[in-house]
């Protein structure tokens, strides 16, 4: 008894290369460009945003540590931070710097607070952020890093 089932059509196989190849190209050109946005510069702290750091209010600072499910340990920063001044600002980045017993740098990361794609912040509105750090070396010391304003960026 001869098998009753027909061949699959070369055009079935044609039509399945060609959607394979286009998600593949889509993905290598979202990955290209989330690429491209990570490597942006960092913004810079200009005269007027140095004299603008003192209208940026930093309080309620907390760290903790847990183990992520991948045993690894996990810190986090939480706080808060009010704008006191008369401008807005898109973009508030800090550079978090970790140091060992010996008070030498393990680790210096520099992170945004405050993003434009969560709206800013606008004069005298606070807001909340959070820090995760994953990659902080077991020699830290345990300590608060320091956390000092690095780039301010004004709507």
């Amino acid at each position: 008894m001869a098998n009753s089932k027909p061949a699959p059509s070369s055009s079935n196989a044609w039509i399945v290369a060609v959607v394979m190849a286009a998600v593949i190209a889509t993905g290598v050109v979202l990955w290209a460009k989330m690429a491209r946005e990570s490597q942006k510069a960092p913004i810079a702290l200009t005269d007027d945003a140095k004299k603008y750091v003192a209208n940026l209010k930093i309080s309620d600072v907390e760290m903790k540590a847990a183990e992520s499910y991948m045993k690894q340990t996990v810190v986090e920063i939480t706080g808060k931070i009010k704008n006191t001044g008369p401008r807005g600002v898109r973009i508030v980045d800090l550079n978090c710097t970790f140091y060992d017993g010996y008070n030498q740098i393990v680790l210096k990361e520099r992170v945004s607070i405050v993003r434009e794609k969560m709206g800013g912040l606008a004069p005298e509105e606070e807001k909340p952020f959070r820090l995760p750090f994953d990659t902080v070396p077991e020699s830290w010391n345990q300590a608060m890093p320091s956390l000092v304003i690095a780039g301010i960026e004004f709507q």
